[in-house]
Parts: C-alpha cells; structure tokens; sequence
C-alpha cells in the first residue's frame, strides 16, 4: 500500500472506554446503524469535539485534546437532540451548537408547526451558566469559532461564523469579561454585532488552519469561486475570485469541513455523487477537486483545476470491475505536493501539483497498490494538509507515501511511466536521506538499459539539484529544470486525460505574505515567464563552447575570473571527499572544461561512490597486466552512462572521471573496440592514465600494439608530455619523425650555412643522414626548439634514431 495511515485519533480507541469508565452504556452500541457516537467537528488546535447519547437518551458533548490525549465533558442537553454542528473558541469559555429538535415525522404527529425545527445556541461553558439563542429557524444552520494565530494570548473576544441553509454566512462579534472566582460571561445582554460574509453561496469550505473560506456563487452556466481571509485584527477580505466552468444547480448547500453531521450525511451520501474540494499547497498551489457524474456505467470522471498553472485537467477512468451498488464519488486527499484522488477498491491517483503539466509524474495505481485498508468508503474529509478524517468511523489519520512501498514500487514496475513518476516522487517528495539516496543509485544502476523514455541518471542529478537549490533561493524552482524531458507523449494505460485553459485567478491583496505572496508569485510566473525563461541545456552549451574557445576578450572578464574562483572552492572541497581511504580513485588532474563548470560533480561521485560499494571494486584498479572483472565490466557500463547523461546536459564530471574510465575501458574492452570508443570521443586520453600504461606494461606484442595505438592518437600537447615515459625503438622513431617534420616546418625558407654538428662518437658515412642532422643542427642554433621541456631530443637523437631503425630493418646488430 503506497499511502500511510497513522491513526492520530479514534472513537473506538480514544473516546470508548472513557464513556465505558462513566457508564455510558449507550453510547457504547458501536453498530453500523447506530448514531449515538460520531465526530462532530475538528478544531484548529487539534480539538476533537463529538456527542453522544446517555443512558437515559439525553445528548452530551464532549472534547478530546489530541496534544494531552485526554477526553473533557462540555455540555449536557436533557433530552434526545440531533446535533447538527458545534464549535468552541480558542480559550473554552464559549460554545455554540446547533441541532435538530425534532424530525418530520414528529412535527406532523406533535402540532409542532410553531416550533422553529433548528436551534443555534451559545453557551457559557467557563463554568456553565448562561444560554443565548444565536437563531431559531427552520433551515438547517452551521457554525465555526475563528481562532487567533498560534502563540497569541488569550482574548476577550470571539468570533462567530454562522452558516446558514438559506445560502448566507455571516460573523458574529462576542465581547466577554470575568466576573469572580474566574467566571466568563458573554458582556453584552442585546443583539451580538454581525456582519455579512457571503450570500448567494451554493458551496463553501472552511480552511480551519489558515483561516480561509472558499465558497461558490453560481453565475449563469458558470460558477465564481471566491476566498474571504481572517485576519487576527478582526476584519476580513475578499482576497481572491477564478471563473470555473462547473455548474452547480444544486439547490441544497454543500458544505465542506464545518463539522460532520452524521444524520444528514447517512440520508445524501446514497444520491450525491459529487464531491468538491479546495486544496492549497505550501508552495503556493491552488486546485479544485471535483467528482463529476458520468452517465456511462463503470466510467468515473473527475477533474482538478490547477488554479496556479491556469489549466484544468479533467480524467476519465475506465473501471475494469465494479458492483452496482459501489458509489462513484472520488475523494481527495492533500498531500502538499500531491492531491490524492481515491475510489476505494477501484484506484488511487497521485497528482502532482507543483509539476502538474507531464502525466509522467503523477502516479496511477489499481489493485493492491491501491488499496488502503482503513479507507473502504466515500465519507472522507481533509481538515488540513496530510489528514483524513474518516467520518463515517469517526477517526483522523495523519496520510503520507510510503517511501518503502514506493520503492518496491520502482523495482516491480515495468512502465517507463510509473517508473518515472514514482523516480520523481522519491527524489523530489521525501527528505533526503543517505539510504533512500543510496537505494535509488542502486536501482538506477540496474535498470539503466530498462528505461526506455527517460534517462534515470539525469533525473537523479536534475530533481537532486532542483531540490537542494530552490530552498536557498526565493523562486528559483520556476526557472531550474525539474526533469530532462521536455515533453511526454505517452499515455497512462486505463486514464484518458483532457486538458483545457482557463483564466488566471484575480487577487486583490496589499503586502499579503505566505501562502498568497506565493500564489500570487506562481501566476506572474504562469503570464510573464513560462515557458520563455525556463532553463534550457542549449543555454548551457553555448556558453561551454564559448568557454571552450578560449577566445582571448572572455578570458580577461570579471565573468571568466569569478568562474576560476568558483572553480578553485570546488577543488578545495574535493579534498575531503573520503579522506584518509578513498574509495573511488578519482584523479585530481587538471582539466580547463572541468575547472570552469563544477556545480555538479558531488552529485556525480556519489553516484559512483554507490556503484563503487554495491560492486566491491578495489580502490587501486590499474593494473593493466590483467583483464578486467565482470564487476568491472558492469562499472564500466554505468560509467559509459554517466558520460552520455552529463554530455547531454551540458554537465562537468569530477576531476579524474575520464583516467577512471579509460583506465576501465583498457582492462575490459578488446583493442578494436577500445580504440572504436577513444575516436568516437566516449573515452578521453588523460595524461594519468596514459603515463601509468606506458610505465608499467611490458612490451610484449599485444602490449607493443595498444601502446602505438594509444600515442597515435595523443593530442600534440599531451604526446610531448607522455611519450618520454616509452622507452622503446617504436616511440623513439615516432618522436624522431614527429621532431623533424616539426623543425622543417619552422624552416620555411630561409637559408642554412650548414654548420657541423656534434656527431656520434663512431663516424657515419651516409650521405643523406649526413646532410640532415646538419640541417636539423642548423634549425636548432638558431633557438627553434619544438620539444623545450625535451633536452634529450634533438639532431643528434635523430640522428641515432634513424640509425637504429635501419640496422634493425636490415637485419643488423646495432652497439
């Protein structure tokens, strides 16, 4: 099961025995039928308030504290009451509560036309004392208590949201003062202040952590959503408005997290096959959930409304078995970063809200993956991000992904687009941590050749970097890459998925922070930046070639010196990594690319710090006289893969990746294909490694063989560096040649006086030769000297050069 959930409270567990402890045996009938235990309301300071019957059928209320796990008895009604909504203030001295007197049966067979059917009461409760009939009315009433910021001291004074069944909402002021021995009483004996909130709503939501409201007026084939903030300071404002295209002809209002009335919800939940649904994200997310009817059976339509990317995105799901009595309604969890849409039995899909525009990384799971035991029915509400409050069982669970169950998920799945979706979840969702870091290299390692539509290498390093870097700096997440895609052109298998522009929300706010400052910042970057400023590697890639180029007017640049600088702290910090046993032998080499872009490369030995332990490798590798292992070989391979992901995105490697590589590549690969992989660019000659294998292998022919061919291919800067370190006639000849031609080059066409040189100490009569090495000495007294650092190379070693390789092309003995 890819969804954890923690019981942060049940009645079962929590309220139960403590009703058993007081003898309530009514209250104790726990069967399906029975409403005389349920979860009226859950408060912002995680205060639990339900009701239940006593023995004698009257209705108490009372509150379970979930910081101190301790239950407290509120108020008592002396007689058989539908509580219908509850809610008491932040420092307990006031309650309000509002119930059903009686039903339609009794009205008829009572002569109870006079009697108002609902009742709105505030009571004090600090102690019990007086009662305040707040409405008493004939259409259903809920209500809610504003709470103050967190750390705020007690107050004077309450607020009161009364939502009424009549489609308005209004705000009570309530003035308190202590009277002796502590008693609080409501100050004023006439009307309470009030004031309208909303009217004309057919839908509202509570926001109980932030406090927010979201509500819906119909406005002709379409709806306005609209948001009223609290502030502390005892005002409000509308602060926000988005056109939707959903129609709500409802004539009943739906309401959303101010309070669970069990009684209405057991009559409605059989018909209503809509659920809607405002979830706000941390990173200034903004979506509509809602469960659409679909006439078509076994087909469920649902559709999310990403408010701050400004499209909507409406799924449709074909079901592969379902009994015609399952309903189909979806309901929505929030994750923060996902939105999670769920149909018991039938299917769990993760959405993604802050990257919302590839399906690829949203996950869609059926069957067991999907399952979650302690969820089997629709009546599931989110009174804050990451709960779900299961009404129907009267218990709160705290949600979160599974980061085991995801990562057996990665391994067993065989879609690229799962696959993808549960990579960026794991990299992007969770904390980092050592072992997840170290589980993930280690499925990247051995499904590299699996992965089809994605390289998993450059998503590790891309969503590595997005999510290191975005925290240190106000919206960089808007410009940095998430993914190496571009595009996604696959399909979910089971989802069709319709996508459609909508207008931006309008806010009206004035030095707003939070949540709003961000929201706000996400749809300036949805109108002025996507998708124009979004990075790109192409960026990247000119300024690598230009760096390349190394044209002079770059290399004077405070640009260029700031790079060098950066570079230098770089290579500092590359001393400490695995200091005193280093367990991957990368080379600190010079290397000019390398030394201009560094920004990446912890990412890239940890990588191969990983692949390094799960294959056991040795840290001194580089012996040449033997072959390579099979974990070698597979090292090799990751390496190969590394390089194809870095040259793909512009990307530096740490310094030594390329002697480490080659150094791989010559005990693992055949000649014909080493050589294949040095001309196609995928191995780069270093000097390290080229010296180590000039040293240290014998000339046997094979060896005498991969030598030649290794110096044939040597860049000319690198060539007067390594071939010293070959003694051999082979080597010798190549550098006699090489220094010739070099020396007639700068002869161009100027005269020689033909000096005599130094000769051998044994005299050479060939003419030829003779007249050369008086050339090549001439050349020479005139201060040309190709190989400077190379004292020992010069007429007179050309001169002996040419006389051993044609005694031994003859077939004689040289002394």
């Amino acid at each position: 099961m890819l969804l954890r959930l923690v019981p942060e409270f049940e009645l079962r567990r929590d309220v139960l025995p403590w009703l058993a402890e007081r003898g309530c045996a009514a209250a104790l009938d726990t069967s399906e039928n029975s409403s005389a235990l349920y979860v009226v309301n859950v408060e912002r300071n995680g205060k639990i308030i339900y009701t239940w019957k006593g023995n004698q059928r009257n209705t108490h209320i009372g509150l379970y504290d979930l910081q101190t796990k301790q239950n407290e008895h509120l108020y008592m009604f002396e007689k058989n009451l539908n509580i219908i909504s509850c809610s008491i203030n932040n420092e307990r001295t006031l309650l309000a509560v509002s119930f059903c007197q009686y039903t339609e049966e009794e009205r008829a067979t009572q002569l109870l036309q006079s009697v108002s059917k609902y009742l709105t009461l505030l009571i004090e409760i600090h102690p019990i004392n007086n009662v305040r009939v707040l409405k008493a009315v004939d259409s259903c009433v809920r209500v809610q208590f504003l709470y103050p910021v967190e750390g705020r001291n007690a107050s004077r004074e309450s607020r009161l949201l009364l939502v009424s069944e009549d489609k308005y909402i209004e705000q009570f002021d309530i003035h308190v003062v202590a009277e002796e021995e502590h008693k609080v009483v409501i100050q004023k004996s006439g009307q309470l202040p009030r004031a309208k909130v909303a009217d004309d709503l057919v839908w509202a939501q509570w926001d109980m952590m932030e406090q927010r409201l979201f509500y819906i007026v119909p406005k002709e084939s379409k709806s306005t959503l609209r948001c009223v903030q609290f502030y502390p300071e005892e005002n409000f404002n509308s602060i926000l408005e988005s056109h939707l295209d959903i129609a709500v002809n409802d004539t009943q209002l739906k309401l959303v997290n101010f309070g669970y009335d069990y009684c209405q919800d057991q009559d409605v939940a059989s018909k209503s096959l809509k659920n809607l649904q405002v979830f706000t994200s941390k990173a200034g997310g903004l979506c509509v959930c809602c469960s659409l009817v679909s006439d078509i059976p076994h087909e469920i339509i649902y559709s999310i409304y990403f408010l701050h990317k400004g499209y909507n995105k409406t799924f449709t799901v074909s079901l592969e078995r379902a009994e015609s009595h399952q309903l189909k309604e979806v309901a929505f969890m929030n994750l923060d970063y996902y939105v999670a849409a769920y149909l018991p039995g039938q299917f769990l899909h993760l959405l993604n809200i802050q990257h919302p525009d590839m399906l690829c990384y949203s996950l869609f799971l059926t069957g067991e993956d999907a399952r979650i035991d302690t969820l089997q029915n629709c009546s599931i509400r989110c009174p804050w991000v990451s709960a779900a409050l299961d009404c129907s069982a009267g218990s709160l669970y705290h949600v979160s992904i599974s980061d085991s169950a995801l990562l057996q998920l990665l391994h067993k799945s065989k879609r690229d687009c799962e696959r993808l979706a549960a990579l960026h979840c794991a990299l992007l969702y969770f904390q980092h941590t050592e072992d997840l870091e170290m589980q993930i290299i280690r499925w990247i390692s051995e499904n590299l050749s699996t992965c089809h539509s994605f390289d998993p290498i450059q998503e590790f390093i891309i969503a590595s970097l997005y999510c290191r870097l975005c925290p240190e700096t106000e919206n960089l997440d808007k410009l940095l890459p998430y993914t190496s895609l571009h595009d996604w052109i696959g399909a979910v298998p089971g989802v069709r998925c319709a996508t459609d522009i909508i207008s931006l929300p309008v806010l009206e706010f004035q030095n707003s922070k939070g949540f709003w400052e961000k929201l706000n910042s996400n749809l300036e970057s949805v109108k002025y930046a996507e998708p124009h400023l979004h990075y790109h590697s192409k960026v990247l890639r000119r300024e690598w070639h230009s760096l390349s180029e190394e044209r002079e007017e770059r290399r004077t640049t405070a640009y260029l010196r700031n790079i060098f600088e950066n570079a230098k702290k770089v290579l500092s910090h590359l001393d400490t990594w695995d200091s005193g046993a280093r367990l991957v032998p990368l080379f600190e080499e010079e290397d000019y690319q390398q030394q201009l872009l560094m920004g990446l490369l912890n990412l890239v030995h940890r990588i191969m710090k990983e692949v390094w332990r799960r294959y056991q490798l040795h840290s001194c590798i580089f012996c040449f006289d033997e072959r390579g292992s099979a974990a070698e070989f597979a090292v090799f391979h990751i390496m190969s893969r590394i390089l194809e992901a870095a040259n793909g995105m512009c990307m530096p490697l740490p310094p030594g990746f390329h002697t480490l590589h080659l150094g791989l590549g010559v005990r693992c690969l055949p000649l014909h294909t080493l050589l294949h992989y040095i001309d196609s660019g995928i191995l780069q000659l270093t000097e390290t490694c080229v010296r180590k294998l000039l040293k240290d292998l014998d000339d046997t022919e094979q060896n005498e063989k991969l030598k030649f061919s290794i110096v044939m291919r040597l860049p000319e800067a690198l060539g007067q560096k390594v071939r010293q370190y070959w003694n051999h006639p082979i080597n010798a000849n190549f550098i006699a040649r090489k220094y010739v031609k070099l020396l007639l080059e700068k002869l161009g066409n100027r005269q020689c006086s033909r000096p005599v040189p130094e000769r051998l100490s044994f005299p050479v009569e060939f003419l030829p030769l003779n007249y050369l090495t008086n050339m090549l000495a001439e050349i020479e007294n005139q201060g040309v000297h190709p190989y400077e650092k190379q004292d020992h190379v010069n007429a007179r070693f050309v001169e002996e050069t040419a006389l051993k390789h044609t005694m031994t092309f003859l077939g004689l003995k040289y002394s």
